[in-house]
């Protein structure tokens, strides 16, 4: 009887310790994972400098209050940002908009890539170093117009809307040069790098030229630009990540940041209409 007593009481102080999470078994108290925790992370993002960069340095202290500190990795071309995203180099990238995503995607069917949300919209416009307005475009004259497949159509329609050129009807955003119908003035259409083509100005009499490389070739679209698109457009910038991460805490915050009062005001009162807040 004695022996039995002393094996129970030893049964129960053994249940005792054991609920008190002695083992690594799941049966520590779980952390405290409420909406007002902190977060402890980093994001790394690739951004293309204005004004994508530029926004982004506007919220790194709200980020950081937040808990989460922000990495920006500068890059000046449209193909390597998905590609080190892809590769895991970066967690985010921001220098697009949904439509150049999903044709680099198509082409590139082993990423994954998402857009996580969408921030502003940067009217593509028409530049000349050599005219003031676009019925002095000279018969024969050359064009340059981005080389990618996305913006090389957006280009074409600007310069349809702008009267330049008639495409045929219903083609849309995938417009290719094989597209134009009429070209009154017998354009030479060039394609070029986007991010080269400010440096073409001179050697050509128009060049169809996305806000953020106008902006960081010291070209003011609102004042410089002989032709925008307007307000409407709906090439919304974005920031993209694996498919999943959209998920992530982090990421998260950080979209919710970026779609603030503090980023529109920031948008509106910097870039006075040559960017325009999509949120």
């Amino acid at each position: 009887m004695k022996k039995s007593f002393l094996a129970m009481l030893g049964l129960a102080v053994s249940l005792v310790f054991t609920g008190c999470g002695g083992d690594s078994g799941g049966n520590e108290p779980a952390a405290n994972t409420g909406g007002d925790a902190k977060l402890e992370a980093t994001v790394k993002i690739g951004a293309t400098p204005v004004p994508h960069a530029e926004i982004l340095e506007e919220i790194k202290s709200d980020l950081k209050e937040k808990g989460v500190t922000l990495e920006i990795v500068e890059f000046n071309d449209y193909v390597q940002p998905n590609i080190a995203l892809n590769d895991g180099e970066l967690d985010a990238n921001f220098f697009q908009h949904e439509p150049y995503l999903n044709d680099f995607v198509k082409e590139h069917t082993e990423m994954k890539l998402k857009n996580a949300g969408g921030v502003h919209v940067e009217p593509m416009g028409i530049y000349s170093s050599k005219i003031q307005k676009l019925e002095d475009v000279p018969f024969g004259g050359k064009v340059s117009i981005p080389n990618d497949a996305t913006n090389g159509g957006r280009a074409l329609l600007l310069l349809d809307k702008a009267g330049l050129i008639t495409l045929r009807e219903g083609v849309g955003e995938m417009a290719t040069v094989q597209d134009i119908i009429s070209n009154n003035n017998d354009l030479q259409i060039q394609e070029i790098e986007a991010a080269q083509l400010p440096r073409t100005l001179d050697d050509v009499d128009i060049s169809v030229i996305n806000t953020n490389f106008a902006m960081n070739a010291n070209l003011n679209p609102v004042n410089d630009a002989l032709f925008m698109e307007d307000k409407t457009s709906p090439y919304v910038n974005i920031v993209t990540v694996r498919d999943g991460d959209e998920n992530r805490p982090e990421i998260q915050a950080l979209i919710k940041t970026l779609q603030s009062d503090k980023v529109k005001n920031f948008i509106n009162e910097k870039y006075k209409g040559a960017i325009v807040p999509a949120f």
